[in-house]
């Protein structure tokens, strides 16, 4: 008998689930993954049944508790992965949801096929990509969305139905950039675009001329598909150094196959070591700025495709500190902001305590089809690496100084990205995000009983 109830009690013991941010580690009641359509179905209805919540989980790397909820169920959709569709001559593929940009550019690259917007990692799901709205490097294109034509949709009457443009459009700007909160993501159809050779073309800059050139050297030269900077947070020069680097259209592009068989991403030891001083030291820090500079100046007149000029090394960033984590906010500042924007954003951050490791600089272009769209105008985006501690203390600090970075943003007429941990405000997402109470209107009446749930929506919701 005694042997029976410790067994009992352990098949009870409750399920802890956190994301990669680890600020947020919430009992649930059960994971399912599933491999098949029926099986998602199932497991909607039962818990349709049951009154239980429903949580959509990917890889996980929204650190707000985007994926779920207390006493919730989990849907795994790792395992549901399989490529469904490919049309090369359309330059189209069908792919379930929880397949990665990995497996898609493994399917298309040997036709000479891209990806057209994705984040700066392969690792990540296309279901979560798009559930969060993503954008990345391309310049000519804005955010994820602008490349969905079409997906399946298990909604919260445990139904299939189809969504585009087209077919139940009105769900189509909701649940992309709607983090799950609408049912999950069956296969998506992805517009694709052709593989390209670029020649990289790095340099430093000062902050100052960094509008001017990207005005004038990057967005009316044609033949320049793909950029990013980064801004240094070296105290010595912080916020005023930068290196750019762009990815231009080589002339011959016969070559491309001598170049197109895809890097896999190693742990850079160096590069992780380096990561880890500037985590403990300001010494640390300039020392990291001045070796990044020549590497990715030194990059300068390389040769590579778009397939690998948008999978970027994530082994490096990996991180485990039973004391800290590490996270990631993203600011976007209009374009013509972004001079006065980084002098107030200097100000907060030599007066404030912030382990700040990284900042990158990206574009996006104007697009507001989605509800919850961050690209009001054409923006820079700014995505900032944050190391931390994980105390109750230290979380009220990191949430301080964040919220006076997203004052900033807003005072320079901003906004910021929502997968992230609930550090901003509810007057602050109201203020970014002009549509939020329709969005959560639609929720209501979509999902009336709630059955998708997750912390993001438990938080700003009301």
């Amino acid at each position: 008998m005694g042997l029976l109830f410790s067994l009992w009690l352990y098949n009870q013991k409750p399920i802890i689930m956190e994301d990669v941010g680890q600020l947020l580690p919430t009992k649930i009641k059960e994971v399912h993954g599933a491999t098949s359509e029926a099986e998602l179905q199932k497991w909607v209805k039962k818990s349709i049944t049951n009154g239980e919540k429903i949580s959509v989980a990917g890889m996980q790397h929204s650190q707000g508790g985007h994926t779920y909820y207390p006493n919730g169920v989990v849907i795994d959709m790792k395992n549901y992965n399989k490529i469904l569709d490919y049309n090369p001559n359309e330059k189209t593929i069908t792919v379930q949801s929880g397949a990665t940009w990995d497996d898609v550019q493994k399917k298309i690259n040997p036709d000479k096929l891209a990806i057209r917007v994705m984040q700066s990692q392969s690792i990540f799901t296309i279901g979560g990509s798009i559930s969060v709205n993503a954008h990345g490097r391309d310049i000519r294109y804005g955010s994820l969305i602008d490349t969905v034509e079409s997906f399946r949709l298990l909604n919260p009457e445990g139904d299939i139905i189809n969504v585009s443009r087209t077919e139940n459009s009105e769900l189509f700007p909701l649940v992309i950039g709607g983090y799950g909160l609408f049912g999950i993501i069956l296969d998506v159809t992805l517009y694709l675009t052709n593989d390209e050779l670029y020649q990289i073309r790095s340099k430093n800059i000062d902050y100052l001329d960094y509008p001017d050139y990207f005005q004038t050297e990057v967005m009316q030269n044609e033949d320049i598909r793909l950029h990013i900077a980064r801004l240094s947070v070296a105290p010595d020069t912080l916020l005023r150094e930068m290196y750019v680097t762009d990815y231009e259209l080589v002339e011959n592009q016969e070559t491309l196959t001598n170049y197109s068989k895809l890097k896999k991403d190693t742990l850079a030891a160096p590069q992780k070591f380096m990561l880890g001083l500037s985590r403990y030291s300001d010494w640390g820090k300039n020392l990291l700025w001045e070796l990044q500079n020549k590497l990715y100046v030194g990059q300068d007149g390389n040769y590579i495709t778009r397939n690998n000029a948008m999978r970027g090394d994530s082994k490096f960033m990996e991180y485990d500190n039973p004391t800290k984590t590490e996270i990631l906010q993203e600011y976007f500042v209009p374009v013509d902001e972004l001079i006065p924007y980084l002098d107030d954003l200097r100000t907060v951050l030599e007066t404030e305590e912030l382990n700040l490791l990284n900042i990158t600089v990206r574009y996006v272009n104007k697009d507001e089809e989605a509800v919850l769209s961050y690209a009001k105008e054409d923006m820079f985006a700014l995505v900032l690496l944050i190391n931390q501690g994980r105390s109750k203390k230290d979380i009220q600090n990191t949430e301080k100084v964040i919220q006076k970075m997203i004052d900033v943003t807003l005072k320079h007429d901003g906004s910021y990205y929502l997968p992230y941990y609930s550090y901003p405000t509810q007057s602050q997402m109201d203020e970014a995000y002009p549509r939020k109470k329709e969005f959560f209107e639609q929720k209501k009446q979509y999902d009336p009983n709630e059955v998708f749930m997750n912390l993001f929506y438990k938080e700003y919701s009301q």
